[in-house]
């Protein structure tokens, strides 16, 4: 046995020291940088992203005081920065393009920022892994059936997130039309079953990103964060639960976006990247100090600018560039850079909330071949998807011009899949409204369907009763239950995808100031702890209501089962003794549509309808549960809409 002396044991024991923290140096030299897990930056936007997209290449925002005087530098596997721009100015601005390659691992890094001082700022971002191929992004469609909602005036869950004291507008106010009311996303989510067993497939709200405008902020359509979700809504986490408790049910979001404009309190209006960043920015910051609703240069709203061949550059210019009011300044996305911002949110909510569709406000508005891009963009990277755009004419010509595939003159391919059907709504309302003469009352409704020859895809286009921005279509039918239901019944059958405003469904109106915004948005009756009536629940609901809800959900849940709606072959019948035939068939069934402005028993002559090959068969009715067999007349009982099937279970 060996014994040692204690100072040859105190050599063992530094020289064992001295090996562990050569050994621990040598590998820390092998390794790349720690993380540190730091954010020193004001604002990096987009906040987050992904691995595996199409298009390699992101664009960092960085805000953040004198950033522009800081280089940026990343050390991760895969990711390299490309090329950094100073922002012309603001010295508050840097803008990194990355290149992300397809080996890339989803993770997080530092982004280092030195200055000439050797000071040091840094960021951690992460680059997640996708949940879902790109394949697996389905968007809305013919099949769907869309319930557009006013998230501030459907239901308030949450009372503890509808005042914050670091907005602007801090109030809650009921009796205020324009005021906040207190809906939120969690009232949507908690209210699903309602929209689905309406036999919804798909839900629309309006914007619920931040808007801390001074007033009127509910609507939606002011924002002032494009990568946050108004905290009186909820969080984002909530906006994603939602998503995910619709697609728990087979259910669709689709989120409404805006490229055209922001709202004046937006962050940048403070401290502006560029002398273009927005269109009459000059003007804005010469008047800033006493802006108003006479300074403000306005939108001309020529929308037809953009198809007319002989527009002159300056209506062009007047509409494109001008603020649509006076509180939204107009975002020039001619601006690369804003260009590039615009394109990235919008991937970046598709991604971060798995959508089923985005709609786009205002579309003919801003910069046309830039909403070709971003279209496109978004296209690309989602071959299933789908976006519809507001385009508010009367006029099919220029509803089909924005429609992808079109032949149009000018060459101009706008990558939008889908429009909105404004010319069919006020056709429709027009002839169940007008007397029948020879080219008024139903015949306005046949003439207006037979203008589809225009459209690349008419299923693809978008058709509603009405929406959040006009009368509701029981006032514009004078409080004509009868006619109403004639409405939304024609609608749910055309050749289209359907979209319904939230409270159609029990005639909710705007009676007392018709085309005012604010009533049109009426609270939703029930949303509220201590509504004396609940349409959720039918407590106190008064019958004719009710039984316009039954209505609606008899016809959505009929739609939402028949492939011959959603893309079977359509023929009509010009419309004869006042009344009107339209066919939806495909090899399986056949679904025959009556508008009858008879209000007397009418018999239906229906040898005219020969080719439909019904003779002898048997035809349920949507709403009764009735059969009828087609024989050589069919008595109609009343003034109506009659939905017949052949699909008898």
């Amino acid at each position: 046995m060996k014994t040692y002396t204690p100072i040859f044991l105190m050599l063992l024991l530094v020289l064992s020291v001295s090996c562990k923290e050569q050994t621990s140096t040598s590998i820390a030299s092998s390794q790349p940088k720690a993380l540190i897990d730091k954010n020193d930056i004001d604002r990096v936007e987009p906040p987050n992203w992904w691995t595996g997209f199409k298009n390699d290449s992101l664009q960092l925002l960085v805000h953040h005081q004198n950033i522009g005087s800081y280089q940026p530098s990343i050390e991760y596997s895969g990711v390299t920065i490309a090329h950094v721009s100073k922002a012309e100015k603001s010295n508050n601005y840097l803008f990194i393009d990355v290149i992300i390659s397809n080996s890339t691992k989803a993770g997080t890094f530092n982004i280092i920022f030195k200055n000439d001082d050797n000071e040091e700022l840094v960021t951690t971002y992460e680059l997640k892994a996708r949940e879902k191929s790109a394949e697996d992004f389905v968007g809305f469609n013919s099949s769907d059936a869309i319930y557009l909602i006013t998230p501030d005036r459907f239901a308030n869950a949450n009372p503890n997130n509808d005042t914050f004291d670091n907005l602007n507008e801090k109030h809650i106010d009921r009796t205020n039309d324009y005021a906040r009311h207190g809906g939120d996303l969690q009232g949507i989510t908690e209210h699903v079953n309602y929209i689905k067993d309406l036999g919804f497939t798909a839900v629309w709200p309006c914007p619920v990103l931040t808007n801390d405008m001074h007033h009127a902020s509910y609507h939606g359509y002011a924002i002032t964060d494009y990568y946050q979700v108004d905290p009186r809504f909820g969080t984002t986490e909530d906006y994603r639960k939602l998503a995910d408790e619709l697609r728990k049910n087979n259910m669709k979001l689709i989120m409404d976006q805006v490229a055209n404009h922001c709202g004046l309190e937006h962050w940048w209006m403070k401290d502006l990247p560029f002398s273009d960043w927005v269109n009459y920015q000059g003007h804005y910051e010469a008047n800033k100090a006493n802006w108003n609703n006479e300074i403000v240069k306005r939108s001309s709203h020529r929308r037809t600018v953009n198809q007319d061949s002989y527009a002159s550059k300056i209506d062009k210019q007047e509409m494109s560039d001008g603020w649509f009011v006076q509180g939204m300044p107009d975002l020039n996305q001619r601006n690369p850079f804003m260009a590039k911002y615009l394109i990235q949110n919008s991937i970046w909510w598709v991604e971060t909330l798995g959508l089923g569709g985005i709609r786009q406000d205002t579309y003919p508005y801003p910069d046309k071949d830039f909403m070709s891009d971003w279209a496109g963009a978004i296209m690309s990277e989602y071959p299933n998807f789908n976006i519809v755009g507001e385009e508010w004419s009367s006029n099919p010509l220029l509803i089909g011009y924005w429609q992808d595939g079109h032949q149009n003159a000018d060459g101009y391919d706008s990558n939008l899949r889908s429009t909105m059907d404004f010319a069919m709504q006020e056709k429709i309302i027009a002839g169940l409204k007008n007397e029948e003469t020879w080219g008024t009352g139903l015949k306005e409704i046949y003439t207006a369907l037979a203008n589809d020859f225009h459209y690349t895809r008419p299923e693809d286009i978008l058709v509603f009763p009405d929406n959040h921005d006009m009368s509701r279509i029981f006032t514009q039918l004078q409080g004509d239950i009868t006619n109403t239901k004639m409405a939304l019944s024609y609608l749910a059958v055309l050749p289209r995808t359907f979209q319904m405003y939230y409270g159609t469904e029990i005639l909710m109106n705007d009676f007392d100031k018709p085309g005012d915004h604010g009533l049109i948005r009426t609270d939703f009756p029930g949303g509220w702890e201590g509504d004396a009536v609940n349409a959720f629940t039918g407590d106190n609901l008064e019958e004719t209501k009710k039984d316009m809800q039954s209505y609606v959900s008899k016809l959505m849940n009929f739609r939402k089962n028949s492939k011959a709606i959603h893309n079977g072959k359509t023929m009509h019948f010009a419309p004869e003794n006042n009344t009107y035939v339209l066919a939806r068939f495909n090899d399986d069934e056949t679904v025959v549509h009556i508008l009858n402005k008879n209000e007397d028993t009418f018999n239906l002559n229906t040898n005219r309808f020969e080719e439909l090959g019904l003779t002898g068969k048997t035809l349920k009715n949507v709403f009764t549960g009735e059969t009828v067999i087609w024989k050589d007349s069919i008595a109609l009982k009343e003034k109506g809409a009659i939905v017949l099937t052949t699909k008898l279970n």
